[in-house]
């Protein structure tokens, strides 16, 4: 286990985490309504089916297909209810599976929870990892409950199933998106308990959080820690720390992590290049972010989409416009389109530098690519073009736009 110190969750345990309650900050933001209970008029409307009556026996693709077929999936539990007291019930997962489906469309998250427990008391079946994974993310993205996403991971074992690193890493990165920092070494120091490998998946969570809440050296000691698990760092893990230094401003120790990312055999990916770019942009150093292009593109690695982009904003805050243009055409040309800013700020640049000629290429090259120029836009080119020599090209645009768009923010 990584070194309590090191982390930024440091409670105190007790007793077995199994048995803990968590109690989170984060509110339980979308709670089951109050519902009415399916009545027995309900059912005479034919909005359940009646299965105590039915005769034939029933397959599990037939009861599968009744309750994909239910019109409101309120009477998913009722239906169960009846399905469960036929002699020819067998429980599968399958079927659990399509009544907790019903039921979170729904949003009846009461009823799962409830169900839930009938399946632990029935035990009928044996349930996969698979299964419990989809009720926990149930529980974290569609219902909100952070702390049933997490009680279903330690419950796991009392349906005879114990869970997977795929499943505990799911948990974790739960908590990380949802912010619940305060809870991630809480869950994480009981991987032990339920047989959980660590992998490079769940440290890089770790790191992860400790990034996103501002303590970088305990990400660093994470980092030391990878060999210690029988774990390798990859791309991931360092990007996740680059891209906390740089939001901070720390970029110059990006770039000593990428020396050990080449010192280590770690493959550099697009990624890494896009966030040290963007990291020196940001700080004003937009001539050494082009540069580190040049490097990209020299070592064999293959730029994507957001390279190109971050380059091009480096260009563009260096008020480098005719450069940026040719950027842009060589964009273009490999099929990577500029984005609506790009087009807007380069626009204003030739405007100001009064170049007419520039101007008409980058609003040609911009509505092609199905941008619609805003008011403010239009004004600012009007004002460029000064003589009836350069009116023609925006009579044209005016005429083929039909219709202009509202004004732009700053315009």
């Amino acid at each position: 286990m990584i070194v309590r110190s090191y982390l930024v969750f440091r409670p105190q345990f007790r007793k077995p985490i199994s048995h803990f309650h968590f109690s989170l900050s984060f509110h339980q933001f979308a709670p089951s309504k109050p519902r009415r209970e399916p009545s027995a008029a309900d059912n005479d409307n034919q909005s359940c089916p009646n299965l105590l009556n039915h005769k034939d026996w029933l397959s599990q693709p037939e009861i599968i297909r009744i309750f994909q077929n239910l019109k409101d999936p309120n009477f998913a539990l009722p239906l169960f209810s009846q399905l469960s007291s036929r002699k020819d019930y067998k429980p599968n997962e399958s079927i659990y599976a399509t009544v907790i489906h019903k039921l979170a469309i729904a949003k009846n998250f009461d009823a799962i929870e409830k169900f839930m427990h009938q399946i632990k008391l029935e035990r009928k079946c044996r349930l996969s990892d698979a299964f419990f994974r989809n009720v926990i993310k149930i529980y974290g993205h569609s219902a909100g409950r952070i702390n049933k996403a997490i009680e279903t991971l330690f419950d796991m074992p009392n349906y005879k199933c114990w869970p997977s690193t795929t499943t505990f890493n799911c948990v974790l990165n739960l908590l990380v998106s949802t912010k619940q920092f305060e809870v991630v070494h809480e869950v994480y120091s009981g991987a032990s308990k339920l047989g959980i490998e660590i992998d490079a998946c769940c440290l890089n969570i770790i790191i992860k959080g400790l990034c996103e809440c501002g303590q970088i050296e305990a990400a660093y000691k994470v980092l030391d820690e990878f060999p210690q698990q029988k774990c390798t760092p990859n791309a991931r893990t360092f990007s996740t720390i680059m891209h906390g230094l740089c939001a901070r401003g720390r970029v110059d120790e990006s770039f000593e992590l990428l020396g050990k990312m080449e010192t280590e055999g770690v493959e550099v990916d697009a990624i890494v290049f896009n966030i040290l770019i963007s990291g020196l942009r940001k700080q004003g150093r937009v001539k050494e972010g082009v540069e580190l292009f040049d490097r990209v593109m020299l070592r064999g690695c293959k730029p994507n989409p957001g390279t190109y982009q971050e380059v091009l904003y480096c260009l563009l805050d260096g008020k480098s416009f005719r450069e940026a243009k040719g950027f842009m055409e060589k964009m273009l040309g490999k099929g990577i389109n500029p984005s609506f800013e790009s087009y807007k700020t380069v626009i204003r640049g030739f405007c100001d530098e009064k170049c007419v000629g520039d101007v008409e290429w980058a609003l040609t090259r911009m509505v092609a690519n199905g941008f619609v120029p805003k008011m403010g836009m239009w004004k600012q080119i009007a004002g460029c073009v000064v003589s009836d020599k350069h009116g023609s090209f925006l009579d044209v645009f005016l005429k083929e736009e039909g219709q202009v768009g509202t004004d732009w923010p700053g315009s």
